[in-house]
């Protein structure tokens, strides 16, 4: 069970990914890319200052570091929300780095299975989402 502080750094995840929309950022590069950041890593530790920074802070460190690319292709914000929130708490939950959790669950296949998972509890969704790519190894 994830503590209030926790569920916090969720959601400014959450909204981070939801202001790439704002930005016009291709979404499937844009998560792939903040997954495997140098942002990203330093969200993974067990603290780090960057926890409590808010998503507009998080957003321009990327795009120092990163290389973004702006395209149509851009899902919905609140697919976008709730994938960001799924994977910092699928970090907490599971206690795997941002880089092993994109590798396990490609954005491109989380997010077309939110409307399938989206209701469910979020440590269900992990789960199924970990057995679903076990699955096809």
């Amino acid at each position: 069970m994830l503590d209030s502080l926790d569920r916090q750094i969720c959601k400014i995840q959450g909204r981070l990914f939801e202001l790439s929309f704002d930005k016009g950022y291709d979404s499937e590069s844009f998560i792939t890319v903040f997954m495997k950041s140098e942002t990203a890593k330093n969200l993974d530790s067990v603290y780090n200052r960057m926890q409590w920074a808010g998503e507009e802070y998080l957003l321009e460190e990327v795009e120092e570091q990163e290389k973004l690319i702006k395209s149509e292709k851009i899902f919905d914000k609140e697919v976008l929300f709730w994938t960001g929130y799924l994977y910092r708490y699928w970090h907490y939950y599971k206690n795997q780095t941002s880089k092993k959790i994109i590798k396990i669950a490609p954005a491109k296949i989380v997010t077309r299975n939110y409307f399938m998972f989206h209701t469910l509890d979020v440590e269900k969704a992990i789960d199924n989402f970990i057995e679903m790519f076990q699955n096809k190894k």
